[in-house]
């Protein structure tokens, strides 16, 4: 299982641009993203093809978080053709994940 993209500030609108794409903000302190890493590299390999799982770090993008609103960590945004759909703030389980993409499918 490999780890998850990490997108940089310049990376991020191309990133989010075409698809259905989710991101999952965090940090590297964060034990609650640390928990959500294999959740989310498992859901990313379920959903090949169909869904981009990507990381962001909030440490090393602060403008990034400012400006899409990130007040904590970790912070998932659900993103359809440029538009976000959802955010949702907390470690969730893989039944709450996939409850969560199923609109950008």
């Amino acid at each position: 299982m490999s780890k998850l993209k990490v997108l940089t500030s310049d990376e991020f609108p191309l990133a989010i641009a075409t698809g259905s794409v989710l991101v999952d903000f965090g940090a590297p302190w964060c034990s609650p993203c640390k928990a959500m890493e294999p959740i989310l590299a498992q859901l990313r390999d379920e959903l090949e093809g169909k869904l981009f799982v990507a990381k962001v770090d909030v440490d090393a993008t602060p403008e990034l978080a400012a400006q899409l609103g990130v007040m904590s960590v970790p912070a998932l945004m659900l993103f359809k053709d440029g538009q976000k759909l959802a955010s949702r703030t907390g470690a969730q389980s893989a039944k709450q994940l996939l409850e969560f993409v199923q609109p950008a499918l």
